[in-house]
């Protein structure tokens, strides 16, 4: 039985990213997502989940390819309707990525996407458990510890051009934020639905909002 009776929860599907495994951590926190690309079912969402994997350039490209850039601009920054980006999808919330070539982004929040700077101790991608330390409180961590592990795969990250929208950061060779957060638009660099129980408290912390 859902939980969601005045909530409607999108997975945004663009085939950059695992609908299914979002869409299971959302139902089985109660609620019954729809997994959709349509322009209508956006608009008609209190809450967005933007999941993501692979290249900046080619998910940007998908995006566009569907319409979606503009339509989650316009619903997320004009319509102010919760949004909820996860590792490609919170890259693809920033001004400009870098990855194979410049590509502007959604421009929810104010960044860069650029190569982690490691050095050949350190393989990338960076892939499996890694830190996430709080700098701020936020409604996002509500009830999460500091200092807990999450699950990462990606080479980039979000260089972002104001501290105050790092709600979270962890160190691989170098500190980049690792969760971000600005008005109704949120990201996080993991994968929280394959980070067990405090992943699966991130979703759900955002849907209550």
């Amino acid at each position: 039985m859902t939980i969601s009776k005045n909530k409607r929860i999108l997975v945004v599907e663009s085939e950059i990213g695992n609908t299914g495994s979002v869409s299971r951590a959302i139902k089985n926190l109660g609620y019954d997502p729809i997994v959709s690309k349509k322009k209508e079912d956006i608009f008609s969402s209190s809450h967005i989940i933007l999941p993501g994997v692979g290249s900046f350039d080619q998910g940007i490209a998908k995006l566009e390819k569907y319409d979606l850039k503009n339509n989650l601009i316009k619903a997320a920054d004009e319509k102010g309707i919760f949004l909820l980006g996860i590792c490609l999808g919170m890259q693809m919330l920033a001004t400009t990525g870098y990855e194979n070539k410049e590509t502007k982004g959604l421009d929810l929040i104010p960044g860069t996407i650029e190569k982690l700077e490691v050095n050949k101790s350190l393989r990338l991608p960076h892939i499996g458990w890694n830190q996430v330390d709080f700098n701020v409180s936020n409604k996002l961590i509500t009830d999460i510890p500091d200092k807990k592990d999450f699950y990462f795969v990606h080479s980039y990250f979000f260089k972002s051009r104001f501290k105050k929208y790092e709600v979270g950061c962890t160190n691989y060779g170098m500190n980049f934020p690792s969760i971000i957060n600005k008005d109704n638009i949120f990201g996080v660099q993991f994968h929280p639905e394959k980070s067990l129980k405090f992943g699966i408290k991130i979703i759900e912390n955002f849907l209550k909002i």
